[in-house]
């Protein structure tokens, strides 16, 4: 199906299943530990052997030596897998660095090596014991020292962007603002480890694994193993959370398929907690200057955002000025972005990349400048909304209501009482109150689907899609159920399986919009087929109450599906409406905190977000995604920072210990209110992405409390006791 017109009245609009705050349908598996996750898939027919992984201890060099010998003798050990042993591969097309072949070390913890075994302790033991020598060679690891040596992009993938003349309406605005931001490396940090068990049948290999994106993955292990991609079986029902940190194939499933083959058993591989932190990827730090001028009533005249990040040779930036080319109004525009090769583990997609520390930077600006001109910050930022592409004034937003977002949250919150900085006390805390814009592009991909219908009535959908812990399963079953009539008890879904049709797969906000229109185009498929076989007008017929009907003539869907049953399928695919029309998604943010006034501690009171992001398909689904997001925006507000050892290449706090995430005691009540909205142009389901939209803002907005709580103004993430203590006024 070619989505290339805005949709008009369709089955989903009926909203009797679709829409509706209907509980997972997968829960239970999940809640009785019946859902089996990648390292726990157990056949009691095979015998497993367990993978332990060595990584590198340099961070830039060569392998000269591996002596294995002593490992190869260890108790248990049924073989040792090096580097050296597999030789020079081809890398994945969605891979920077290298995951396993060849002497060369392109960061630490790059995996080197996998120690085989009968028991994962033994595997674990004897991986203590290979001893490798290097050639090791000068690194960078630094961004601030590598800043001025960072580079313009390709034209192609980033370009600078330049509207009016920035310089000169800078120059000459009565009320400037001109700063520099810092946000730190970040980590994932996902419950479950990236792990993978490998089988052999033959020249064929089945792997049960953790990954967001099926088909990336099965195509990138066929290109570094050199297996046809065909002979590869991938499996990934069930995701224990990923934030973009299992999009690409990792070492798990290449150390977990090559040490298979060497011992012809099914070998299990998970990554111990710092190899997650170091051999994966994360999101990387950047420094960001932006410059704001207004004219006195607050309208923006100019505003520039540049930014600066770093990653390995050959990879990408992070996008933080993405957000700044669209939220605002303002003639005269500018944004840059810069890369520096540094040679720490590989930088790339963590939940909301680009927008969500390009947002911890610009969301702070706007209350700077909002505070220049005398205008409370939530005016401001309706004072300088826009209903078109600033850049490209021709090319109107499909659906934008910021204003409505801001406004509903300020009324909600109770915004009125906020006051001066550091003017409100309650005993020993400061208490105060923050807002932020949310902002996040709508993305969409192709995405196929199968759906069939048995004898039995049942409407069995099958996709390759993945379920990160986001409701997958469950809008995917609404979908179906609403658009073949059946209650929803009445669909079975079969997700994360590389025999299925390709799918979207889960990331970039573009996973639910792009999957459930997959299925919606298959059901069509099926729909047109029943309607074919009973002889009905397939323009005509109504699907409801687990029959169709088409004038007086109604059929169960059971007898139409026949002893053989019927099967539909399809791949929506998309036109030039992203073209014509820009389609995001916006929110706003808002916070209070306290801070005591002796130590600097600070601590959320209450959160509230209200997001405009088109169809809701499932009200309980989408508000844990926001929520989910609002603690993650907590944590890189207040504790996350992955600590570079610029000496030596890595992340000192590779575990779960020292990187601190927020937890139960960080977050207090969290109000989540979507707006009631739909967009034609996102899609047939009117719908578009709010898992990452939640995130977008929420650390700016807990800054900007912490200031308004302390008069104290921090512009470097996170928001640690030391970068306030100094200001805080004395304790009387």
């Amino acid at each position: 199906m070619q989505f290339d017109t805005p949709a008009t009245t369709n089955p989903i609009d009926n909203l009797k299943v679709v829409g509706q705050p209907i509980h997972r349908i997968d829960g239970q598996l999940k809640t009785t530990g019946r859902a089996m996750y990648a390292y726990e898939w157990h056949d009691p027919n095979m015998r497993y052997a367990y993978g332990y992984p060595v990584g590198a201890a340099i961070a830039k060099g060569r392998i000269t030596s591996m002596d294995v010998s002593a490992a190869k003798k260890a108790p248990g050990v049924l073989a040792v897998v090096t580097t050296l042993d597999i030789g020079e591969r081809k890398k994945g097309k969605f891979n920077t660095a290298k995951l396993f072949g060849g002497d060369e070390v392109q960061h630490y913890h790059q995996a080197i090596a996998v120690v085989v075994a009968e028991t994962f302790e033994q595997a674990r033991a004897a991986a203590s014991l290979v001893k490798v020598d290097y050639a090791e060679e000068k690194g960078v690891f630094d961004l601030g020292q590598a800043k001025d040596s960072a580079v313009k992009p390709d034209e192609s993938q980033q370009p600078d962007t330049a509207v009016g003349d920035f310089e000169a309406a800078f120059r000459s605005a009565p009320v400037t603002v001109d700063a520099s931001y810092t946000t730190p490396d970040q980590s994932h940090a996902m419950m479950e480890p990236h792990a993978s068990i490998a089988a052999w049948n033959g020249d064929e290999v089945t792997v049960w694994t953790s990954s967001q994106m099926i088909d990336w993955w099965r195509s990138d292990l066929a290109t570094t193993l050199d297996i046809d991609k065909e002979k590869i079986h991938l499996m990934s029902p069930f995701i224990g959370g990923g934030f973009g940190g299992k999009l690409f194939l990792r070492a798990d499933a290449v150390l977990a398929v090559v040490g298979a083959r060497a011992v012809k058993r099914p070998v299990k591989v998970a990554l111990p907690r710092p190899f997650v932190m170091n051999n994966t990827t994360h999101r990387p730090a950047t420094i960001q200057r932006i410059r704001i001028g207004t004219e006195r009533d607050g309208k923006i005249t100019a505003i520039a955002h540049e930014s600066w990040s770093g990653d390995l040779p050959g990879g990408g930036l992070e996008t933080a000025v993405n957000q700044t080319r669209l939220l605002y109004a303002g003639a005269n525009r500018m944004t840059a972005m810069r890369l520096a090769t540094l040679h720490l583990p590989e930088g790339n997609a963590m939940r909301a990349p680009g927008e969500a520390p390009g947002l911890m930077a610009l969301e702070i600006a706007i209350d700077e400048i909002a505070e220049k001109v005398g205008i409370d910050p939530v005016q401001f930022r309706i004072v300088n909304d826009t209903q078109v592409d600033p850049e490209k004034p021709q090319r109107p937003f499909s659906q934008r209501n910021l204003v409505g977002c801001l406004t509903l949250g300020a009324e909600r919150f109770g915004w009125g009482e906020r006051g001066r900085p550091g003017s409100r006390r309650e005993g020993n805390w400061l208490v105060g109150m923050g807002v932020a814009a949310a902002f996040r592009n709508n993305l969409v991909l192709p995405s196929g689907a199968r759906v069939k219908l048995d004898r039995e009535g049942v409407v069995t959908v099958e996709t390759d899609m993945t379920d990160i812990g986001t409701g997958s399963y469950t809008i995917i079953a609404q979908t179906a159920a609403e658009m073949m009539g059946v209650t929803i008890d009445k669909v079975a879904v079969q997700l994360g399986d590389s025999r299925f049709p390709v799918s979207a797969g889960s990331g970039g906000q573009f996973g639910a919009n792009s999957s459930t229109s997959g299925v919606y185009a298959a059901c069509v498929k099926l729909r047109e087929a029943i309607a074919k076989k009973l002889g009905f007008n397939s323009e005509d017929v109504i699907f409801e109450n687990g029959a169709v009907r088409s004038g007086n003539r109604s059929v169960p869907l059971a007898e139409a599906a026949g002893p053989d049953g019927l099967v539909g399928e399809d791949t929506i695919k998309w036109g030039e409406l992203t073209e014509t029309h820009q389609q995001s998604t916006f929110g706003a943010h808002f916070v209070e905190v306290g801070v005591d006034i002796a130590t600097g501690e600070s601590r959320i009171r209450r959160m509230l977000a209200v997001c405009a992001a088109g169809r809701i398909l499932n009200p309980i689904t989408a508000r844990s995604q926001v929520i989910g997001a609002m603690t993650m925006g907590a944590g890189g507000a207040l504790s996350e920072e992955l600590a570079v050892d610029t000496r030596r290449g890595f992340f000192v706090n590779h575990d779960l210990a020292s990187y601190e995430v927020a937890v139960h005691a960080d977050i207090p009540h969290q109000e989540v209110i979507f707006m009631d909205e739909t967009d034609p142009m996102s899609s047939p389901m009117k719908a578009k992405g709010v898992g990452e939209l939640g995130l977008c803002g929420v650390a700016a907005a807990i800054a900007n409390a912490v200031y308004n709580a302390t008069g104290v103004r921090v512009r470097h993430y996170p928001l640690t006791l030391d970068k306030l203590i100094g200001g805080l006024p004395d304790v009387a």
